[in-house]
């Protein structure tokens, strides 16, 4: 047994012996990897493969000993650091097993450390980044495994071969420094890790501001292009890509445009006018259909706000008004949507507008242009001529829409006449109607005024019955009138106030002005030497004075009306005169009314035939 652990009594002084040279450096450096495992803790548990690692050469060490296949005295102090590492790392593990540490032992008691992890990146809130690091050691781990396999076969060749015992041995010595390499090199490989992926974060940035590429100098680009003409032979710029398709759409070459407009949108550039050019080109050759898909496609993979407008574009009618609306909603600063907008609401797409379309047209317009100002409009567009035919076409339309969006010219007007019989209230409407309806007060239903028997020749449908009646007693109040348009929408309701009292003097003051002609009449009926003032009579409820002279004289002379009836307005008392007598010598006679609302008429000249 000479050279073997088990020699009586030199084994325990050649334990001690080993123990006294090797147990302090090594317990030193197994305490050493049992921090740095700890503090490695949040990307893997390296204290447990520390200490699997160590067990597993302690063991191998052991064998080789007790088989004498190394001299004892030289294998001691690896079997030593190997039992000291495999006892620190394992009483690691199972401490941070016990405490349920996440980050390990020492970043839970010294912030310091805790710090230290963060600001190395090991404790991280990105998980991707986390999961990444321990696939890394995983791998680490599997080389580490490997050696170990690699130490387990080179033991089989020393037992085979006694006579290579000390050679064998040197080898078992150089493998156990090799596992303490690996374990020291393990944050080396968490921050080669850590490098790696800030490389490719630094590389996505890159590519994100590669394609931020400015409209401006796209739109410089192109402008510089066009002006030199033919198509580029090997396009690289967006600007390229959307003069060449430029150039193929004008000579027909309809299969390369389409690939240059694809090309194009792979840049994601946020301009409209190449959008809505490519999707015209797609109705052409394929339909709403085709547009709508190739366009879907394209707003999916890309983030440009002009793609995903454009593609609201290809439904149809209510549907794409509905996207629109939703898109404008959402984005209610991205100014071409606006102009798209109103083009839902045009003459040209309607055939015919009616005054809400006409408003809603105006009104997408006034927005739009109103980001004109300080050039805000030039950064939607790489063609500028676009830009500039959008502009004029905006401007055109609302010259010719005029104040479409005065509410209150373009309101229904109530115009009511008395009679014997009552009230006749005529409705006039600003637009061809379908349909009228009225309610007095604010409250209840509203009642159809019905249709005339005849069409309309602006809609082709039955014209609808302008008026309706009220009876005389009808008090003050307000009146609601709605209507449907030649759409079929409904408009309203508008509040218009009645009032009987001022209503039948503004009426009676009507037509005392437009019939003024008939105020005086000499010698009517034969009855030479009368003058009759029955018309003024008649409408006497909007009169307040009336004043004459004969002969060019002075308006020093008053004619003296009875009072108005409301009930009965337009009746003459049975004991008044509606007539005086002049002399045979008057030849003309001047009269001006003054109106109950403090107006007073045109001094109106009256010969004597």
């Amino acid at each position: 047994m000479a050279g073997g652990i088990g020699m009586g009594g030199a084994a325990p002084s050649l334990i001690r012996a080993s123990l006294g040279r090797t147990g302090r450096w090594a317990t030193g450096v197994a305490f050493v990897g049992g921090f740095i495992s700890d503090i490695l803790t949040p990307l893997a548990p390296f204290a447990a493969y520390i200490a699997l690692v160590a067990a597993i050469a302690a063991v191998i060490i052991a064998i080789a000993i007790v088989l004498r296949l190394v001299l004892a005295a030289k294998a001691l102090p690896a079997l030593v650091f190997a039992s000291t590492a495999a006892a620190v790392a394992g009483g690691v593990f199972a401490v941070q097993k016990q405490t349920n540490s996440q980050n390990g032992l020492i970043a839970g008691l010294v912030p310091a450390v805790a710090e230290l992890q963060r600001s190395m990146g090991i404790v991280s809130d990105k998980v991707a980044k986390i999961e990444q690091t321990v696939t890394e050691t995983q791998k680490t781990v599997e080389t580490v495994k490997q050696s170990t396999d690699k130490v387990v076969q080179k033991t089989d060749e020393i037992a085979s071969v006694q006579q290579q015992q000390t050679e064998q041995g040197a080898e078992t010595q150089k493998t156990v420094e090799a596992v303490k390499q690996t374990t020291d090199t393990l944050a080396d490989t968490v921050a080669a890790g850590q490098q790696q992926q800030q490389a490719q974060a630094e590389k996505l940035q890159a590519t994100t501001e590669q394609i931020a590429v400015s409209i401006d100098s796209i739109a410089k680009g192109f402008a510089a292009l066009a002006a030199q003409g033919g198509a580029i032979a090997e396009p690289k710029r967006p600007d390229e890509f959307y003069h060449n398709a430029r150039v193929y759409e004008l000579s027909g070459d309809m299969l390369n445009a389409r690939r240059s407009y694809l090309a194009f949108a792979g840049f994601d550039v946020d301009a409209i006018d190449p959008y809505t050019r490519f999707a015209t080109l797609l109705r052409v050759q394929d339909g709403k259909a085709g547009a709508r898909e190739v366009f879907g496609a394209l707003a999916d993979k890309g983030k440009a706000l002009s793609i995903k407008l454009v593609h609201a574009l290809q439904f149809e009618d209510a549907q794409r008004l509905q996207k629109l609306n939703a898109f404008v909603a959402a984005n209610p600063d991205f100014a071409p949507a606006y102009f798209l907008l109103s083009q839902e609401f045009s003459e040209d797409r309607l055939g015919f507008q009616a005054l809400s379309d006409k408003r809603s047209e105006a009104t997408a317009l006034t927005k739009f242009l109103s980001y004109e100002k300080d050039g805000g409009l030039l950064k939607y567009f790489v063609d500028q001529t676009q830009l500039a035919d959008w502009l004029d076409r905006s401007r055109s339309r609302l010259a010719a829409l005029g104040d479409v969006l005065d509410a209150k010219r373009f309101a229904p007007t109530l115009t009511p006449m008395r009679s014997n019989q009552g009230w006749s209230m005529t409705i006039s409407i600003p637009e061809p109607a379908t349909g009228i309806s009225w309610r007095m007060g604010d409250s209840g239903p509203f009642t159809e005024t019905g249709f005339l028997a005849l069409d309309d020749q602006t809609t082709g449908k039955p014209m609808p019955n302008p008026s309706f009646e009220l009876p005389d007693s009808t008090a003050a109040g307000s009146i609601a009138i709605k209507y449907l348009d030649v759409s079929g929408r409904e408009t309203g309701p508008f509040d218009i106030r009645f009032d009987p009292e001022m209503a039948l003097q503004q009426g009676n003051k009507q037509i005392l002005d437009q019939f003024w002609t008939s105020w005086i009449a000499f010698d009517a009926s034969g009855n030479r030497g009368l003058v009759y003032f029955s018309h003024m009579l008649s409408y006497r409820c909007a009169i307040k004075a009336v004043h004459y002279g004969l002969n060019g004289a002075a308006l020093d002379k008053e004619i003296k009306m009875p009072a108005c009836d409301p009930k009965d307005p337009y009746a003459i008392p049975y004991e008044y005169q509606p007539y005086f007598k002049v002399a045979d010598d008057v030849r003309s006679m001047s009269v001006q009314v003054t109106y109950t609302d403090g107006t007073q008429s045109p001094v109106r000249e009256y010969k004597r035939q």
